[in-house]
């Protein structure tokens, strides 16, 4: 029994059960187009969809992110106590895993419509695929942007069967939100990153990161707003995005140091802003 809770321990610590911040940032954004793609009143059903499939899919996401840096994950300190960096875990026992947890999340979109059982599988190949990125894309945190908001457009193809372009405006501002989240969270690995030849946005920027990460905020509240408007949302929500830019400011004064520290908690941080925005957003269809 101790080690079978052992085992279970460490396929845990693989998924990152035990830091469900990715979750939340996957979640955010999937709930900002359910509630926006049905006008306020999303089908219950698909929302508890959505979050299962957003647990799954990125704890799937998360075995193979280490299964591709397996080999680098022992020479950082971030990461080398990770269980296949540790070998408490195969190489071929995560491949299992996430075969198992991406076909339980693919069993989940078989009870929505044809398109996003189409889409589901661009999003599989997204997330299967963002861990090898690092090497060959400069900013690979964009690449994590459409990964991680891939939820947008799926959400407005399980209500409405079409994917407007509003959905896709979205999607944008959620990889500008991704560069600036995970560009501070690169700049905890800069160094590490640099002895490995691991590429990443931070390394991108150089100097400039930190105007990088703000103009990205920027641009991602600016989208938002459009988006508004354009669906006519009322005040509320606007209070949304002035509490996430007051965020944005106060992850100014974490990073503009640049202490390693100081930039993972701006990262975890990042968890307010995407909730503030749903809060107004929620309030906003509440008002109507």
């Amino acid at each position: 029994m101790k080690n079978v809770m052992a085992r279970l321990d460490a396929y845990e610590r693989l998924m990152r059960l035990d830091k469900p911040i990715g979750i939340l940032l996957l979640l955010w954004p999937t709930l900002w187009a359910l509630w926006i793609s049905s006008n306020g009143h999303p089908d219950w059903l698909i929302v508890w969809i959505f979050m299962l499939g957003t647990v799954l899919m990125r704890s799937a996401g998360c075995v193979m992110n280490d299964y591709a840096d397996r080999k680098f994950d022992a020479h950082v300190e971030r990461t080398r106590s990770r269980p296949l960096a540790t070998g408490e875990v195969s190489p071929r026992e995560a491949l299992v895993l996430a075969g198992v947890l991406s076909l339980l999340a693919f069993g989940l979109v078989l009870l929505l419509n044809k398109l996003t059982v189409l889409l589901s599988v661009c999003a599989l190949f997204l997330a299967m695929t963002y861990p090898y990125t690092k090497r060959f894309i400069s900013i690979p945190q964009a690449y994590l942007g459409v990964a991680f908001g891939f939820g947008i457009p799926m959400a407005f193809a399980a209500h409405n069967g079409t994917i407007p372009p509003l959905a896709w405006a979205l999607l944008a501002a959620n990889i500008f939100w991704a560069v600036a989240y995970d560009t501070e969270y690169a700049m905890v690995d800069r160094d590490d990153d640099i002895k490995i030849g691991i590429r990443s946005s931070a390394l991108f920027f150089g100097r400039y990161d930190i105007a990088a990460v703000m103009a990205c905020y920027v641009v991602m509240l600016g989208i938002l707003a459009w988006v508004g408007m354009e669906v006519r949302l009322h005040w509320p929500y606007y209070v949304g995005l002035a509490m996430a830019s007051v965020i944005a400011l106060y992850h100014y004064t974490l990073i503009r140091a640049r202490e390693r520290g100081a930039c993972f908690k701006a990262f975890l941080h990042n968890n307010w802003l995407g909730a503030v925005i749903f809060a107004g957003l929620f309030a906003s269809y509440r008002l109507a």
